[in-house]
């Protein structure tokens, strides 16, 4: 299963960008494809609670149900997605210090199956995901990046 992994370093405190990630109800201030987040179990950010999570495109929009799977504060959060009943992808955050700040690493593990893949093509209308993970990716820790540096 191979990642897609994104660097960023950014000018802020560890524990509070942690505590941005982690609040995935904004992430859609940051990911152009995010459209939104709601906590549905569990207490918000810990490991097991569960939020559904929407997403768009210019021509569509879809939701998952993610589940928390890491929650160690200042350092690591990570979920893992599930559409349809099936495994989708685990998304991580890892956040580590540097001089400026610190760097946040994003990773994305696809675990769809094969079938998975070619049917999703129709439904998202991308051939490859990871070219568009790795776009938004970069985007969203630019965003991310500019907001920290901002607060």
């Amino acid at each position: 299963m191979a990642a897609v992994e994104v660097r960023h370093v950014m000018a802020g405190d560890r524990q509070k960008v942690y505590d941005l990630i982690a609040d995935v109800t904004r992430m859609s201030e940051w990911s152009p494809e995010s459209a939104g987040a709601e906590w549905l179990t569990g207490a918000p950010g810990a490991v097991g609670s569960t939020f559904r999570g929407d997403n768009r495109r210019p021509w569509v929009k879809w939701s998952t149900i993610c589940t928390v799977t890491v929650a160690d504060p200042g350092k690591r959060f990570a979920f893992a997605v599930r559409a349809a009943g099936r495994p989708v992808s685990t998304w991580e955050y890892e956040i580590a210090p540097h001089p400026k700040g610190c760097e946040v690493i994003e990773r994305v593990f696809d675990q769809r199956s094969l079938f998975y893949k070619v049917t999703s093509v129709v439904t998202t209308g991308l051939g490859r995901r990871s070219v568009r993970n790795r776009r938004t990716m970069v985007q969203t820790l630019a965003a991310l990046a500019r907001f920290v540096e901002r607060w």
